[in-house]
């Protein structure tokens, strides 16, 4: 699919299709990181950073409990 941009306000917009927006469970209020390498433009729901502190805390405690037994069968 080819996408062009357009003028919105001071500036440039890149419309969506509604089938991509439900698609990927994204509306208005979904907040998104948008970054890029140089070449590519790459659009993603922000992390939720509620949810990352409960994976954090679950790496620290699976870290604690099994991490002898992970570095010997390293």
């Amino acid at each position: 699919m080819v996408k062009t941009l357009t003028k919105h306000g001071n500036s440039w917009a890149l419309i969506i299709d509604k089938a991509i927006l439900d698609l990927l469970k994204i509306d208005p209020d979904t907040p998104l990181e948008v970054s890029t390498d140089g070449e590519c433009l790459v659009a993603r729901k922000a992390a939720n950073k509620q949810q990352s502190a409960k994976v954090a805390k679950a790496i620290r405690k699976a870290s604690k409990h099994f991490g002898p037994l992970l570095k010997r069968l390293a």
